[in-house]
């Protein structure tokens, strides 16, 4: 009993367990768990991926199908966020009630039923409806995937496992923009279902995260395997100063561009008069490339020089994109434009996939408490989802607008954010969720 009762305070006395493959001696053990169970994990960042990147290749195709005016499309296209926003709300509360294994079980539900309702679409309501569902998907993937896999890993493995949520995220975008030059749209949103049953299946065999098992004082299930969190609960304005950090990291994240940029890429290449075919396969290898590099990198390198480097990136991106498109509408060395063009996008991916693509959700998932992470986070994301709505949904209309002033809006936008990241953002390298925790709290 006295064990239970310091387990529901969250305080163990004495020793404590360690966390899955958190032992002494890191080379014996049982790793692969770890491993394995993030991997099953980040199929749900690859569904979450395979998402996002279904409206860029099939643009034509299904407007084509279906007789979709460009405003019908954009409505299909942006649709995804809203449904993720409403993702973001419950992800938090789903995830505290029946477990972040349970919440992975409910957010592939609705994958699987969008993925099917777009598949038999012969209207834009239905595949409306679909992308909706798909995007309620993707908000509650996008906060359980890393939260889960920071509550599992060891500390110095954390900051690489949990990169690989956008690792995976931006695998399934890059194969979606390339397969979906090849397959018809109704067969690339079946192939969308495939993440889901690998997720699915593997849920059976990975355990439940250990600090939710804690704190729902369920003792037998995870005393070998949790390590119990210190110290004392933060009070309303710690809890509110580490919100406000993953709100501002979420706002940097995706005021910036990235949606409108990886929605409509191929409408950008075709823009700026290079090869939209050409253009997306190279964007689709070189953000692989880029996250697995930051993934290697973020327990070296640390979390906010990564941060601040991807920042100055995007601002470089955004601007010579801007020049390119400035060029072409003055008509002043015309010639240029398509490889300024493609420089800045490629400058643009490249710089957000190594810091600003998966270092929020790592930090995020770090900082918040666990007696407030399903709360704080649910309110994270939701403003990265409101966000995400908000740039995919208006980037066509900026475009139409002016095309140079749009990237120079977000260069202004992600030069903002490099200030926010150097005032406010503390580094969380090599430092346990609980040495975290009593730093923030003291």
């Amino acid at each position: 009993m006295a064990i239970k009762e310091d387990v529901e305070n969250g305080v163990q006395k004495g020793s404590r367990a360690p966390l899955i493959g958190e032992q002494n001696n890191p080379t014996k053990g049982h790793p692969w768990i770890v491993y394995f169970t993030t991997f099953i994990a980040v199929c749900g960042s690859y569904e979450f991926g395979a998402c996002a990147g279904y409206s860029s290749p099939t643009q034509d195709a299904i407007r084509k199908d279906l007789s979709l005016s460009l405003a019908e499309y954009s409505l299909f296209g942006s649709i995804l966020t809203f449904g993720a926003m409403i993702g973001a709300i419950t992800s938090g509360p789903i995830a505290d009630f029946i477990g972040r294994k349970g919440a992975m079980r409910v957010s592939s539900a609705f994958c699987v039923a969008g993925w099917l309702v777009i598949y038999f679409s012969e209207g834009p309501v239905p595949l409306d409806i679909g992308r909706l569902a798909t995007g309620y998907g993707m908000g509650v993937f996008s906060y359980v995937v890393p939260v889960f896999v920071a509550e599992i890993a060891p500390k110095e493995l954390r900051g690489t496992l949990t990169t690989l949520n956008q690792f995976m995220i931006v695998t399934a975008v890059s194969v979606s923009f390339i397969i979906g030059n090849v397959f018809p749209w109704r067969v690339l949103a079946l192939i969308g279902l495939i993440p889901t049953a690998v997720l699915l299946l593997g849920l059976f065999f990975i355990p439940e995260s250990p600090r939710w098992l804690a704190k729902r004082g369920r003792v037998k299930d995870f005393e070998e395997a949790l390590q119990i969190l210190r110290g004392r609960d933060a009070d309303i304005s710690e809890e509110a100063e580490e919100i406000q950090i993953g709100v501002g990291l979420m706002v940097c994240q995706q005021f910036g561009g990235i949606n409108g940029v990886c929605f409509y890429t191929s409408s950008i290449f075709e823009l700026a008069g290079f090869s939209a075919t050409i253009g997306t396969i190279i964007y689709a290898c070189l953000q692989i490339v880029v996250t697995g590099v930051g993934a290697a990198l973020i327990d070296k390198a640390g979390r906010k020089p990564l941060l601040v480097l991807s920042g100055l990136g995007l601002v470089a991106g955004c601007i010579f994109t801007a020049v390119a498109f400035y060029l072409k509408d003055h008509e002043v060395g015309v010639g240029a434009v398509p490889a300024l063009a493609l420089t800045g996008i490629l400058v643009y991916i490249g710089s957000f996939s190594i810091g600003m693509g998966a270092i929020p959700w790592v930090v995020m998932s770090e900082i918040f408490p666990v007696n407030i992470k399903g709360r704080a986070g649910s309110i994270a994301t939701l403003v990265n989802w409101f966000g995400a709505w908000l740039c995919s949904y208006t980037f066509n209309f900026l475009m139409s607008w002016s095309s140079y002033g749009t990237f120079i809006l977000y260069a202004a936008i992600n030069a903002l954010a490099i200030l926010f990241i150097v005032v406010a953002v503390p580094e969380t390298k090599g430092k346990s969720l609980e040495q975290l925790q009593a730093a923030i709290n003291a």
